[in-house]
């Protein structure tokens, strides 16, 4: 039995109910809330426009020009050039968004030809805004990270 000095739990235990179901109806009360955070848009809206991913991969290096536009389209082109000085071009197409995390991308055209319908490829990057004009993507799929920096609007490569 407590002693007199120490006051009962029956305070303690109503206190709790009462901050159990306000913190409910809190939790409730934000279920109505859009899926979309502001911030994200505020992302996305910063996506938009030219970025370069410039890199060496084997014995080639690698430009990869990636236009983001505001209607959800993409357009990527990609140029390669050898060890020996031969070059080798792509340009692909496509639709992408942000998640608030991730840029997605759905390709609808490689090399200007359109995907066969059982092989769609996609991208998916977790990006890390290093400023306003370069972005880290990291790719959990294949384990590894790019980097794109922004480049003035017409770039061509």
């Amino acid at each position: 039995m407590l002693s007199p000095s120490f006051p009962t739990c029956r305070f303690s235990r109503r206190a709790l109910l009462l901050l159990a179901l306000l913190l409910s109806a809190l939790g409730l009360a934000g279920c109505d809330q859009t899926l979309v955070d502001p911030s994200d848009e505020a992302a996305r809206d910063r996506l938009i426009g030219y970025w370069l991913r410039d890199y060496d991969e084997g014995p080639h290096h690698v430009r990869r020009l990636l236009v983001l536009l505001p209607d959800g389209k993409f357009r990527e082109t990609v140029r390669a050039v050898d060890a020996e000085g031969k070059v080798s071009e792509l340009a692909n197409k496509g639709e992408w968004w942000f998640d608030g995390t991730n840029l997605k991308r759905r390709y609808l055209l490689m090399d200007g030809k359109a995907i066969s319908a059982p092989f769609t490829p996609f991208a998916t990057f977790e990006l890390k805004f290093e400023s306003n004009r370069e972005f880290i993507g990291l790719d959990r799929v294949h384990k590894r990270s790019v980097r794109y920096q922004r480049v003035n609007d017409g770039t061509v490569l």
